[in-house]
């Protein structure tokens, strides 16, 4: 199968969907971040900027050109809707803003207890996001899935779905910025972002070698591809370990802080960064 045929066709009515929806879900965390500020709280423009990104990013995917070849394309729309994307919408805190803005009652009640579930806390333990995100773009690329969402437009749209959906719950599980029902320790998160991007790196190698089953694309733009892929993992898997690092210095200084108004000077292990902290 050619990946040039693949991208040929008239794309499904559904296919701008997902770009929709990012743009809807922008307008709302615009009009919640514009609730607190005429309440008086501090909510910085930052984060609206960072998420606004993100949606901007996950539409272009779905309704822009990707530049390069069909691969080549590809690649930069995988970078861009599972880790670039992903990374911008997280880091400007959305459970967070929507447990803050929304006013006491059902809905925030069930979103509340929808944080403090037990599969919550399992799916946003990293090693678990990290086998979702990064285990299925080797099912994607070493089995011959790829291959079926040349000709399948609903499944070329399920896979995108996935790619930003596990894409976005790795990066909320590693940056643990917002509030769930276990906060995992910088030394966990840390660890497992290293070896989900040697992961990643190592996948991409094995394309910049072979493409994926039943796939017929060009040397050139298969190893271009692969390049994107690995640079560009790379670059997005750095911007997420300063995240990391930041928030884990945030922590350790507001720990010291506490430490300081207590009679014994002694710190609380509940403001520790680097212990699991179960909130639930």
């Amino acid at each position: 199968m050619s990946l040039a045929h693949a991208h040929s066709g008239v794309p499904s009515a559904a296919e701008p969907l997902p770009a929709l929806a990012a743009l809807l879900a922008a307008v709302c965390y615009l009009l919640a971040a514009r609730r607190l500020r005429r309440r008086g709280d501090v909510w910085s423009w930052w984060r609206d900027l960072s998420f606004v990104a993100g949606g901007g990013a996950v539409a272009w995917v779905g309704l822009g050109a990707a530049p390069g070849g069909p691969f080549t394309g590809h690649m930069v729309q995988h970078v861009v809707l599972g880790m670039a994307a992903p990374l911008l919408l997280v880091t400007a805190r959305p459970l967070t803003l929507a447990l803050r803005a929304l006013p006491p009652g059902g809905v925030r009640r069930s979103l509340l207890a929808l944080t403090r579930l037990r599969v919550a806390g399992w799916l946003t333990f990293p090693p678990v996001a990290a086998l979702l995100d990064v285990g299925g773009l080797w099912l994607l690329y070493r089995t011959g899935l790829f291959a079926a969402t040349a000709h399948l437009p609903l499944v070329r749209l399920l896979v995108h779905v996935h790619v930003l959906a596990a894409g976005a719950l790795f990066a909320f599980a590693v940056c643990g910025l917002d509030p769930v029902r276990r906060r995992w320790g910088a030394a966990v998160r840390g660890g497992t972002l290293l070896v989900a991007g040697a992961v990643h790196g190592v996948l991409a190698k094995t394309l910049y070698a072979a493409p994926p089953p039943g796939l017929d694309v060009a040397t050139g733009d298969l190893r271009a591809g692969a390049q994107v892929m690995y640079y560009g993992g790379d670059a997005v898997a750095l911007a997420t370990a300063v995240v990391v690092g930041a928030g884990w210095y945030a922590a350790r200084g507001r720990a010291l802080r506490a430490a300081s108004r207590r009679p014994d000077g002694a710190l609380d292990p509940r403001n520790m960064p680097h212990c699991a902290q179960n909130i639930g």
